[in-house]
């Protein structure tokens, strides 16, 4: 699904980081494998083949804050306010769920980024009652296709509200983030700790964290210096986040990251992810610090990709690091 460059800790680029999403509170001492007040054996926190995948919330913010939020150039923002209130519009509404759903109907059902935006902007009700736009305004997108999902729908609201809109596809973050300084571009759907982190000029210390709040304290005056504003982040977040089968989370009845390290304390575990996570902060070593998880391997394989994904639901690794909002996770 996706080929923009992530520079954190994790994936060494341009930035991806963060929180995962999802799932209801749980309990550890309930369900299949693990018993009232007591700790999983070595066979139930082992494996388990299942063809769906769940994200366990990362309860203790080990990941950075990467929700979607949008970024417009100042000087168009200033020049018409409607512009990053449209936009603020779309972040009330958009959920890291929907996002997996709009993912998965591009990737998997074929459908076109097109359609799945209007389709998502006609049943959010943002096609109608807005107003206060004028003029053309471009908004950039990456090669990805949520990144061309999102910025079809900003463009669809924007269009909606009076602008002359339009999507162009730019490339990555070292082409589009000058292209939107320069004001080639007037807009561009963003991930907020990984924009903190590439506008930030010291690359020995991280700015952004799992708080989004926080995150946006950091982010604001990096942004008025490169000449950028950005709006309100959404709920919906794109960010590293580590998968279970949903029958392996069913028979140890955990949700969370702390209940996993609860009911499988015997090190048990197996880690599937990229050559580099036993090194990076919030991977290996940020999974065994924060949460006291213990392993008994390590499996090399891809980032969130294919191999990754195959592993989980073939029962070759217990838990592996994924995307929050990759399409595989859709339900059903």
């Amino acid at each position: 699904m996706r080929a923009r460059s992530r520079s954190l800790p994790l994936l060494a680029l341009a930035a991806v980081l963060a929180t995962a999403a999802c799932g209801e509170s749980g309990s550890s001492g309930t369900g299949g494998g693990a018993e009232a007040g007591g700790t999983a054996s070595g066979d139930a926190c082992a494996p388990v083949a299942g063809d769906q995948l769940v994200v366990l919330e990362d309860d203790q913010q080990l990941q950075n804050a990467d929700n979607v939020v949008p970024a417009v150039n100042a000087a168009a923002a200033q020049a018409n306010p409607a512009l990053l209130e449209t936009l603020n519009r779309v972040s009330a509404e958009l959920t890291t769920d929907e996002l997996i759903d709009m993912n998965a109907a591009v990737d998997v059902q074929r459908e076109s980024a097109e359609d799945v935006a209007a389709a998502w902007v006609t049943e959010n009700g943002l096609d109608t009652g807005l107003s206060g736009g004028s003029g053309p305004i471009v908004v950039g997108a990456a090669d990805f296709t949520e990144s061309q999902v999102l910025a079809t729908i900003y463009a669809d609201v924007l269009t909606a509200a009076g602008f002359q809109a339009t999507v162009q596809t730019v490339g990555n973050r070292e082409l589009y983030l000058p292209a939107l300084q320069r004001g080639e571009i007037q807009a561009f759907p963003e991930y907020l700790a990984t924009v903190t982190e590439a506008l930030d000029a010291d690359d020995a210390r991280q700015v952004a964290s799992g708080d989004v709040a926080e995150t946006v304290a950091a982010l604001t005056p990096l942004a008025e210096q490169a000449g950028l504003v950005f709006g309100e982040p959404a709920e919906a977040a794109d960010q590293n986040a580590f998968a279970v089968t949903q029958e392996f989370a069913d028979q140890l009845g955990v949700t969370t990251l702390s209940e996993l390290a609860d009911a499988c304390s015997d090190g048990s575990l197996v880690l599937g992810g990229p050559g580099e996570c036993p090194e990076r902060p919030q991977c290996q070593p940020g999974l065994e610090e924060t949460y006291g998880l213990q392993f008994a391997s390590f499996s090399e394989l891809d980032a969130g990709g294919p191999l990754t994904k195959a592993a989980i639901q073939q029962g070759e690794v217990s838990i592996g690091l994924v995307f929050s909002s990759d399409g595989a996770l859709a339900q059903g």
